[in-house]
C-alpha cells in the first residue's frame, strides 16, 4: 500500500488506511529514525519514523519517502547523513536515529 504522507511549513501528516490522520507539527519533532527490517527486496523493509515528543508518530515508508520531504529533513540541523547511509543499506532488524531535536 502506498501511505498517504502530505507536509506543509507546519506539520507532515498521514492518513492511516482507515481513514485516521496522525500528525506532528515540525516545532514538536523529536526524532527522526529509520527503522529496518529483514526481509527486502520482495516486502517492505524500511519506514522513517517521525515522532513527537508527546509520543505520535508518522511512519512513512522507505518506498513512500519523497524527494522532497526527504529534503525538508536532511536540512535539519544535526541530521546525520552518514547514518542514513547505513540505515539505506541494512538487511537486518535495525534502528538508526538519525536526528534529535534539543531536550
Amino acid at each position: 500500500m502506498i501511505d498517504d504522507v502530505t507536509f506543509d511549513d507546519t506539520s507532515v501528516r498521514r492518513v492511516t488506511p482507515e481513514g485516521g490522520v496522525v500528525e506532528v507539527r515540525w516545532h514538536d519533532l523529536a526524532e527522526v529514525r529509520v527503522e529496518t527490517i529483514a526481509g527486502g527486496p520482495f516486502v517492505e523493509d524500511m519506514y522513517w519514523k517521525l515522532a513527537a515528543a508527546n509520543g505520535v508518530e508518522v511512519t512513512v515508508s522507505g518506498a513512500s519517502m519523497t524527494e522532497d520531504l526527504l529534503d525538508r529533513l536532511q536540512a535539519l540541523q544535526g541530521f546525520d547523513h552518514e547514518e542514513m547511509i547505513r540505515a539505506m543499506g541494512s538487511t537486518q532488524e535495525a534502528v538508526f536515529v538519525l536526528w534529535r531535536g534539543n531536550p
